[in-house]
């Protein structure tokens, strides 16, 4: 019994084999708990302001075009200098980008455009922040435990987006946005002290400096590699047709249920939470390509059914069926790029990587909020949904290298191993 449930349990070798991990975890925990509150207040804050969907989705516009330029230079100034100062010095940032929203807040009428102000400032520094964070796991992590790895920080993610949700809305609620922003100053106050504790992540003594023919390369390097554009592709249509948070506050309006917004937001993760206890299985898979297919059919299917029903309680479940897709999807495409990405593109990578998991959400809240705004909160919600299946299933056509990578026969993964044994054996 003890055995089966240790193949069930996540896999917390990393935790166990990694000092550097471990406190990028509890890092992790903490400013993402802050994060959500934030998350959940500002949106709330301008439908407070406005009453428009239009209002609430435009927070995507703004903070797109922000997240493509810094994500792709965060790429590659994260392979050129030392990836913990990047990581120290946006969590920084970040907390002083809180600290605008709390002054706002706190002013007799709370002003409108600074809310755009913070939300294209927060893309942009989070467009820096993630390739360094991203492309440190392979340089932490033994290449055996990335997939692990992966659903650690994927459970780690999933306790601050239930935690943070679930509580903004309450604290929202019951205290005002200004205390919402307060506990996200305090989050980024905590994670900077432990970032301080980190140690030194230097480039290579032959990295270039940041440019543009840098980011061509990497850039040339993803579109040589069909099974990394396939798990770039399917993710962005799958965010971009069904990501319906943004009107979120307005489902729960014609659902007549508004007390359960904050569980709405929450409900994906606690698919993902569930999903994430019981992972330890996912360690032993190879075919990470049918992880990112399947999973994210399951997402559009659940979004499509969370849209058509009326019933509050089926459409939480709907939402949490959701979160547990997409984190099985989120855990084959961060495996796939770990373990075949060379080391000296992984920031550059990585930069890509952050478009292709964040553009699709923020395209995703613009299409939400127009198309809401033209046709009602619940078509825009399932009819979404449907497109996503439809997307999908039409990218796994063209894109077959991706249904059948296997990490045990991939070209790229073997060679990655390869190279990691050599370098972990030369520095013992």
């Amino acid at each position: 019994m003890t055995k089966k449930l240790g193949a069930i349990l996540p896999d917390l070798s990393p935790l166990r084999s990694s000092r550097e991990f471990r406190l990028l975890w509890v890092q992790g925990l903490v400013t993402n708990f802050g994060s959500f509150m934030a998350m959940i207040a500002l949106p709330l804050q301008i439908k407070d302001l406005t009453g428009s969907p239009l209002a609430v989705g435009a927070m995507g516009a703004v903070e797109l075009v922000p997240l493509v330029i810094f994500g792709l230079y965060g790429g590659a100034l994260a392979d050129a200098v030392d990836r913990r100062k990047v990581i120290l010095l946006t969590e920084a940032g970040l907390g002083v980008l809180a600290a605008v929203l709390l002054v706002n807040s706190l002013l007799p009428e709370p002003l409108l455009w600074p809310l755009y102000v913070v939300a294209a400032g927060v893309s942009a520094l989070a467009g820096l922040q993630r390739p360094a964070l991203d492309s440190l796991m392979a340089r932490i992590v033994p290449h055996d435990q990335l997939t692990a790895a992966a659903a650690l920080n994927a459970l780690r993610w999933q306790l601050g987006a239930i935690a943070g949700p679930s509580l903004a809305g309450l604290v929202v609620a019951y205290a005002g946005h200004g205390t919402a922003y307060g506990v996200t100053i305090l989050g980024f106050a905590v994670s900077v002290l432990l970032c301080l504790r980190l140690s030194p992540a230097p480039a290579a003594h032959d990295a270039e400096a940041p440019s543009l023919r840098g980011i061509v390369e990497g850039a040339r390097y993803a579109w040589s590699r069909p099974v990394l554009l396939g798990t770039y592709a399917i993710d962005m249509a799958a965010m971009f047709f069904a990501f319906p948070n943004t009107i979120f506050p307005f489902l729960a309006d014609d659902l007549d249920a508004e007390w359960s917004l904050g569980l709405m937001y929450a409900a994906g993760s606690v698919g993902s939470v569930v999903l994430s206890l019981t992972s330890g299985w996912t360690s032993r898979v190879r075919r990470h390509g049918l992880f990112v297919v399947f999973r994210a059919a399951g997402w559009g299917l659940a979004i499509t059914a969370a849209g058509w029903f009326s019933n509050i309680w089926v459409v939480l479940v709907c939402l949490g069926l959701a979160g547990a897709g997409d984190m099985l999807s989120g855990l084959g495409r961060s495996t796939i790029w770990n373990q075949t990405i060379p080391e000296e593109l992984r920031g550059r990578l990585a930069g890509i990587e952050v478009l292709s998991y964040s553009v699709g959400p923020q395209l995703g809240q613009i299409r939400a909020g127009a198309t809401a705004g033209w046709t009602g909160t619940r078509p825009a919600i399932w009819g979404g949904g449907l497109a996503c299946l439809a997307s999908v299933g039409l990218l796994a056509a063209v894109l077959p290298k991706l249904v059948t990578y296997d990490a045990e026969t991939d070209e790229d993964a073997l060679r990655r191993r390869t190279q990691k044994e050599a370098a972990t054996a030369a520095t013992a």
